[in-house]
């Protein structure tokens, strides 16, 4: 009998799959996680960063079917605020360089246990949420230091969808994906 299961995006290990089906909270870095990790600035100090849509109605299709979603990230931008209030994540937590206690504040806020969280990032300041929580995800261009703490890799790279598969991968798991509905945004 195999260990691996197929998903939409690949063949993964059950162990991940059975860690995924747990899940009631995803959490997730920002820059190189929803963004490829580029910012552009303009000459007269703007601020611009690409979201992908796929991201957007993912997240928006997570949390319609019952899983809590927030971000963690070392930056404060409202162009992050603006973006994560579209797409209804209740949890903005900005400007948290050390991640690991906002994601334990977080956790007992929420009176859920570590268990039942979900973690990806792609930076060295990820590293500690990732290794805390049950199931721990890098994408897949992250920084080698953090694939080796993650116990899923994504397959596709931050900024091009990741988000996206890894709330497939919640919802597949649950068994609640074919109740994904609207628009990407």
């Amino acid at each position: 009998m195999s260990d691996l299961a197929n998903t939409l995006y690949g063949e993964v290990a059950l162990s991940v799959l059975a860690k995924a089906k747990r899940i009631k909270l995803l959490v997730c870095d920002v820059d190189g996680v929803f963004s490829d990790g580029r910012i552009y600035l303009g000459n007269n100090g703007e601020e611009l960063k690409a979201f992908h849509t796929k991201d957007g109605l993912g997240i928006k299709s997570l949390g319609a079917n019952g899983v809590d979603v927030a971000i963690i990230t070392g930056r404060n931008s409202a162009i992050v605020a603006n973006r994560m209030q579209a797409l209804n994540v209740k949890h903005i937590i900005q400007g948290q360089e050390d991640k690991l206690p906002a994601l334990l504040a977080l956790v007992a806020e929420l009176n859920i246990e570590l268990d039942e969280v979900a973690y990806i990032g792609d930076d060295v300041p990820d590293i500690a949420c990732i290794k805390v929580v049950s199931l721990g995800i890098a994408v897949s261009d992250a920084h080698p230091l953090v694939i080796q703490s993650a116990n899923y890799i994504s397959y596709t790279r931050g900024g091009f969808g990741a988000v996206r598969e890894i709330c497939d991968l919640i919802m597949q798991s649950q068994n609640t994906l074919a109740n994904m509905t609207g628009a990407s945004i």
